[in-house]
C-alpha cells in the first residue's frame, strides 16, 4: 500500500482522483494534504480547485510519462537478495561513468544488467548512472527530469533500477546514482502548481529551487534519502552544486549530508556524496556541507589541452605549461588565481592534507563530451598514443580517477547533445539555443546534428562489438592493466598531494612523476626522447619493449625503482 500525501498550499481543495472516482482530501494548516492508502499498481491523479487532473509531485511510478496519471507503488515488494552488501570504500574506488539510454542498444537497465560483468573484468569498483528521474520523451541525458522520485519509464521504472542495484551489488560493484537539485525540466513541471516549489531568479538551466522553503527542503532530503533507502543505491552525484541558490543559515546540502551520513551510520553501509562544484573550493564542499568528493575539471582541463593542444574557451588557461604540473599536485590551477574565462579570480587554495581521492578527475565525461558540437570523443582529437599516455596519467594520479563509458575501448561512438521534445515550440528553441551556445565557444556548428535529430540520439548508442577490433581490444588491455596495476600497487594510489612529485621538461615535453617507488614518465612529443632508466619497467605504452633510455615519441612508461 501507498499513503497519499501531497503539500499544496496553493490549492483552496485538492481531490484524489483513482478508479473513476474523486476523494476531497484533507489539509493541515501548513498545506498538507493527506488521503487513503492505495494498493500497488493503482492509477491516481490530484485535482486542484476542481482543473485539471496532474501526476504527484513524489510520484515513485509515472508509466505513462510525466503529464500522465501516477502509479502507486510499493517500495516493501521488492525482495532483495543484497542483504549483506554495506557497500565499497571510496579509497581506492575507480568510477565508471554511464547513460542508461546510450549504453546498450536495448537502452534499459535491465539490458545494462548484462554489461555489468564486463566493468568487473574491466577493475571497476563504483557505476555510476546519469539521471534516472522521469523525463519528457523517450530519450534525453536525464537533465530535464521533472518527476525526482520516479525512475524514467522508458528505462524499466522503480523496479528495473531495483533489479540493476542488486545484479551490481552481488558481482562487488557499488552504484552511484546522478542526482539534479538545482532545477527542473522544461516539460512536465507542474511543481509551482502545488505550491512555492520555485522562487524567484535563475540559473544557467532554469528557475530556482525554492530550497529556504522548509517543505522544499525536506523534497529535496527526502528524495536523497530514498534513493539510498529504497534502492539501494551507494552514493550520489549532486548536479551542479554551485548553481542551488540557498541563503539559509545551514545549507540543504549540509542537512542532506547529515541525515545520508546518519542512516547509513545506522545501518552499517558506505554511502558516499559527491559534488559536481564549479566553485573550486572543496574546504566549503567537503569540511562545510560535509560531502565526501568533488569532481575536479581542472584536471580534466589541463589533460585534455596537454594532449589536443586545444586551448579555446575555459582551456585557454591551461596552456600554460605549469597547469599541468600544478593540478597533478595540487588539485586546481584556479585556487585563487585568475580565470581568463570567468574574467575573475576564482577558488581557494587547497589543504595539502586533503586527501586526493576526494576530486574525481577524468579524461572525458558526459559533459566534456557531450557539450562539444558533434560529441567526439578524445580519440577523434588526438593520436592513440597520446590517448594511452592520457590513461596513465589518469590512473597513477593521486585523484579518484572516472571513465567515461566506452573509453576503455576508444569507443568510436560520438555522444552529441539530444533530446526528444514531443512540443515542437521547446524543440525549436533548445536547438537554436544550443547553436548560440555553441557558437560562443567557438564550436564548428555547421557539423553539429539537431538534437531532436534520431541521429543524434542513434549515433551515441554504444557499439559493444568494435571492442574485438585490434586497435579498441589493445586499448581495452591497457585500461584493465593500468586499473590492475593501480588496485595493486598502493604507491600509485596513494591520495596523499604532499608526497607526489612532478616535472615537466617544456623543451622535450617530457612529465615525470614521482609515485612512491615508482616513476611515470610521459612523453607528449613526437619524437624518441632519453629517459633514466634506474629500474624495472612495470608498464609501456610504446609498443615492444621499451629500449634502455629510450621512450617513443607519444608514449608513456610506468618504472619501478629500486629500494
Amino acid at each position: 500500500m501507498q499513503q497519499i500525501r501531497v503539500w499544496a498550499p496553493r490549492a483552496s481543495t485538492v481531490a484524489l482522483r483513482s478508479n473513476g472516482e474523486d476523494v476531497v482530501l484533507t489539509s493541515d494548516p501548513q498545506g498538507w494534504w493527506i488521503g487513503p492508502e492505495l494498493p500497488h499498481g493503482a492509477d491516481y491523479a490530484f485535482v486542484l480547485d476542481g482543473t485539471d487532473a496532474l501526476p504527484d509531485p513524489a510520484s515513485r511510478w509515472q508509466p505513462a510519462g510525466v503529464h500522465g496519471t501516477s502509479r502507486a507503488y510499493d517500495q516493501s515488494l521488492y525482495d532483495w537478495s543484497d542483504t549483506e552488501w554495506r557497500g565499497r570504500p571510496w579509497e581506492g574506488a575507480v568510477v565508471y561513468e554511464l547513460h542508461i539510454g546510450t549504453f546498450t542498444p536495448g537502452a534499459t537497465l535491465d539490458s545494462a544488467i548484462g554489461h555489468l560483468g564486463d566493468l568487473v573484468d574491466l577493475g571497476i569498483t563504483h557505476v555510476e548512472l546519469l539521471p534516472l528521474n522521469a523525463f519528457n520523451g523517450i530519450w534525453n541525458w536525464g537533465y530535464d527530469g521533472v518527476d525526482w522520485y520516479a525512475v524514467h519509464a522508458a528505462y524499466g521504472g522503480p523496479d528495473a533500477l531495483k533489479r540493476f542495484v542488486d545484479a551490481a551489488h552481488a558481482l562487488g560493484l557499488a552504484v552511484i546514482l546522478d542526482v539534479v537539485y538545482n532545477h527542473l525540466g522544461p516539460s512536465g513541471n507542474y511543481l509551482p502548481r502545488f505550491g512555492p516549489y520555485l522562487k524567484d531568479g535563475t540559473n544557467t538551466w532554469g528557475d530556482l529551487v525554492n530550497v529556504e522553503q522548509p517543505e522544499v527542503r525536506r523534497f529535496v532530503v527526502d528524495n536523497a534519502l530514498m534513493w539510498i533507502r529504497d534502492f539501494h543505491v551507494d552514493g550520489l552525484r549532486l548536479d551542479a552544486v554551485h548553481a542551488i541558490g540557498d541563503s539559509s543559515p545551514r545549507h540543504v546540502l549540509a542537512v542532506l549530508a547529515d541525515e545520508v551520513h546518519a542512516f547509513a551510520e545506522e545501518r552499517g553501509r558506505t554511502v558516499t556524496l559527491i559534488a559536481e562544484s564549479d566553485l573550486n573550493d572543496v574546504q566549503r564542499v567537503v569540511d562545510e556541507w560535509g560531502l565526501d568528493a568533488q569532481w575536479d575539471d581542472d584536471v580534466h582541463h589541463a589533460l585534455h589541452v596537454a594532449l589536443t593542444g586545444e586551448t579555446r574557451g575555459y582551456y585557454k588557461d591551461f596552456a600554460d605549461t605549469e597547469a599541468l604540473p600544478k593540478v597533478l599536485t595540487r588539485a586546481f590551477l584556479h585556487d585563487g588565481s585568475y580565470s581568463s574565462f570567468r574574467g575573475e579570480n576564482w577558488g581557494r587554495p587547497v589543504d595539502p592534507t586533503t586527501p586526493g581521492s576526494r576530486f574525481v578527475v577524468c579524461l572525458q565525461n558526459h559533459d566534456q563530451v557531450g557539450n562539444r558540437a558533434v560529441g567526439d570523443r578524445l580519440p577523434e582529437l588526438t593520436s592513440p598514443g597520446l590517448v594511452k599516455v592520457g590513461a596513465v596519467l589518469l590512473l597513477t594520479s593521486p585523484f579518484t580517477p572516472m571513465l567515461w563509458m566506452g573509453e576503455e575501448w576508444a569507443a568510436s561512438t560520438r555522444w552529441p547533445f539530444f533530446t526528444s521534445h514531443p512540443e515542437p515550440e521547446l524543440a525549436a528553441a533548445v536547438g537554436a539555443g544550443r547553436l548560440r551556445e555553441f557558437a560562443e565557444h567557438g564550436w564548428d556548428v555547421a557539423a553539429m546534428i539537431d538534437p531532436q535529430d534520431p541521429r543524434a540520439y542513434e549515433e551515441a548508442i554504444l557499439r559493444w562489438n568494435e571492442r574485438e577490433e585490434p586497435a579498441h581490444a589493445e586499448m581495452l588491455a591497457l585500461y584493465r592493466e593500468l586499473i590492475a596495476l593501480r588496485a595493486a600497487e598502493p604507491d600509485l594510489r596513494d591520495p596523499d598531494l604532499r608526497r607526489i612529485r612532478v616535472a615537466f621538461d617544456v623543451a622535450d615535453r617530457v612529465l615525470h612523476v614521482h609515485r612512491g617507488a615508482f616513476a611515470v614518465i610521459a612523453n607528449l612529443s613526437g619524437g624518441e626522447v632519453e629517459f633514466a632508466q634506474d629500474g624495472t619497467v612495470v608498464l609501456a605504452t610504446g609498443g615492444g619493449r621499451v629500449r634502455d633510455g629510450a621512450l617513443p615519441g607519444e608514449s608513456a612508461v610506468i618504472v619501478r625503482r629500486p629500494n
